[in-house]
């Protein structure tokens, strides 16, 4: 583990804090928990965060903790939370706009390779009860339009590794974006179909996150390898981080 720029890193309570400040939380997900409470009743990660501020500041009653951005629960990788309202509404804002200085950015293993690379775009329509996603013609009622960027960075044993830029937070964008590529990603059981290949977990991995800081405007760059597991061990992962390391002081966990 190492740190950068004064950051906090370290594990506390189950939780690795990439950095904190008066504004920020920075954290790793855990694959297979969910970002906020759901039906299921599962130990979310929002809570869990709110529970180690109030244990860490001694709070009385709850604490705040603004909820900018999600990650699907069988995704695992870096997630901001917000510690501030006025820090919440600013990163929203970064989020809705169409600048692209809030950059989320995933690795993922897929089954064969990509048939297109670059910017693509579909429309997808999400159907709440199967909780599912489709592509759909874009005159369809209620399609909406998601658009991602995607190399392909190495391929061996019928398997890519690739990045995945995502232009729009669409629900299940990057699971979808890539199945219609011809390429659904490893051990993705909902979308793998007949070329479900299986694996501990998803192999999707949200390894890159950088954004202006809501109050002093510097510019945040967050990194976490992804987890030593098949199938992110039949590739070199380590260059995800080593390829894109700051040069002028971001923070990076392996």
């Amino acid at each position: 583990m190492r740190k950068r720029d004064g950051a906090d890193n370290g594990e506390d309570g189950g939780i690795t804090v990439l950095y904190e400040d008066n504004h920020l939380l920075v954290v790793l997900k855990p694959q297979n928990v969910p970002t906020q409470a759901d039906s299921s009743g599962d130990e979310d990660l929002l809570t869990r965060l709110k529970d180690y501020l109030v244990k860490k500041y001694n709070k009385q009653g709850n604490a705040y903790l603004g909820l900018v951005h999600r990650l699907d629960r069988p995704t695992g990788g870096v997630m901001v939370f917000a510690k501030t309202s006025k820090a919440a509404a600013r990163l929203c804002e970064q989020i809705r706009s169409d600048d692209g200085e809030f950059e989320k950015t995933y690795a993922a293993v897929v089954v064969g390779r990509p048939n297109r690379t670059g910017r693509v775009e579909h429309y997808l329509v999400k159907d709440a009860q199967a909780n599912t996603v489709t592509v759909a013609p874009s005159s369809l009622e209620g399609a909406k339009k998601a658009v991602s960027e995607i190399e392909i960075l190495d391929e061996r044993d019928g398997l890519s590794l690739v990045r995945v830029k995502l232009i729009t937070g669409r629900t299940h964008q990057a699971r979808v974006q890539l199945k219609a590529l011809g390429c659904p990603i490893v051990g993705d059981g909902r979308y793998g179909g007949d070329k479900l290949v299986k694996s501990p977990h998803l192999a999707l991995w949200a390894y890159k996150l950088s954004f202006p800081h809501p109050t002093s405007g510097d510019k945040m760059k967050f990194l976490a390898a992804p987890p030593q597991e098949f199938p992110w061990t039949e590739f070199d992962t380590e260059s995800l981080t080593d390829i894109v390391r700051p040069q002028d002081g971001g923070h990076y966990f392996k």
